[in-house]
């Protein structure tokens, strides 16, 4: 029975049912992916419950439990007493591919959600009041996790699925083609930059970013790029960009800094083109109403309560705004490309 009377309020209803039970859910899809349930029944679809046992260890009660989640949640199917994936959880979380949605949900729950109850004390000191969580010096969590090696490693090993799955949006538009030497600002492990020079045989690639996340991008480069993917350790802020490049891209790096701090990186990236060269904008978007978007949603609050307590998802038209203020020209924006990302690019003359 529908809890009110115009279908509109009952699609926001059933919204706002899945919301408040959804850190529970959550958490038992993550544990599903702990115990390779999803992976089970992609080896071995319609399995009865005996069966996922044996291959999880957990009790009876437990795997009950757990089993009746994971199909409210939808992802498994139960078909008379047998389960199997859906087609959705077949696919993000089943199988064992780069764009598997396995170690970023992992990633989220360990360094995403612990701080999400930290939101109102966040919003109301103005502070991302979550990064006392991080020991460490620095005001913003990237510099906190730069002084733990093996941290540093397992948060981007949490972020190079996504990356896997958005690189596509970016590497099959056009605008990048015709780049020589792209230097790749904040590259992180590397990603961007490695399916980058593979789309593009012609083209070189400089990442710059903290001397920790270089050493992991290096530790991870394949041998045969090598020769066209290098490593330049350096601060964002602090140090000059590299020059002799004609395109700066910032993936998915703008998001969490203010205006202010996006429009000295954007300078920079400026300062370091030649005339031609152009600064490309990349990363989840939202929408210039800022009325919509769950991903940018949840990523904004995420920058804000404990990355850095000043970044976004900024809209498409502030990028533009930004770029357009420190010179650049021909400004063109391509939103609604997948998962809420947009490109934003600039050329300067």
């Amino acid at each position: 029975m529908d809890a009110f009377s115009d279908s509109e309020s009952n699609r926001i209803y059933e919204r706002f049912q899945l919301i408040v039970n959804g850190p529970a859910l959550f958490n038992a899809v993550v544990t599903g992916l702990e115990l390779d349930v999803f992976k089970f029944l992609a080896d071995n679809p319609k399995s009865n419950f005996e069966e996922i046992q044996r291959f999880t260890g957990l009790g009876a009660h437990q795997l009950r439990t757990l089993l009746l989640a994971l199909c409210a949640t939808e992802l498994i199917d139960k078909q008379d007493g047998r389960f199997q994936n859906s087609s959705v959880a077949e696919t993000m979380l089943g199988a064992e591919t780069p764009e598997s949605w396995r170690n970023t949900l992992i990633g989220w729950r360990e360094f995403q959600y612990p701080a999400f109850p930290h939101t109102t004390t966040a919003l109301r000191t103005g502070e991302n009041t979550a990064l006392s969580a991080y020991p460490g010096q620095g005001s913003n969590l990237y510099a906190r996790l730069a002084h733990d090696p093996e941290m540093v490693a397992r948060y981007h090993e949490s972020i190079a699925p996504f990356t896997h799955l958005f690189v596509t949006g970016l590497l099959d538009h056009p605008e990048l083609a015709s780049v020589r030497h792209l230097l790749d600002v904040g590259g992180g492990d590397g990603t961007t930059a490695a399916h980058f020079a593979r789309r593009h045989p012609h083209a070189r690639v400089t990442i710059f970013d903290m001397p920790s996340v270089t050493r992991h991008a290096g530790s991870l480069l394949d041998q045969e790029l090598s020769d066209r993917v290098r490593m330049q350790p350096g601060d964002l802020f602090a140090d000059r960009f590299p020059e002799g490049v004609d395109g700066v891209l910032f993936s998915h790096v703008l998001e969490p800094f203010s205006r202010e701090q996006c429009l000295r990186l954007l300078r920079k990236a400026f300062d370091a083109l030649p005339p031609g060269g152009r600064i490309f904008a990349y990363g989840l978007t939202a929408p210039d109403d800022e009325s919509s978007g769950l991903l940018a949603a949840r990523l904004s609050l995420y920058l804000t309560v404990l990355v850095s307590g000043v970044g976004m998802a900024h809209p498409a038209k502030d990028y533009a705004s930004w770029l357009s203020e420190v010179g650049c020209a021909d400004v063109r924006s391509f939103t609604g490309l997948p998962y809420e990302h947009g490109l934003i690019v600039g050329t300067k003359k």
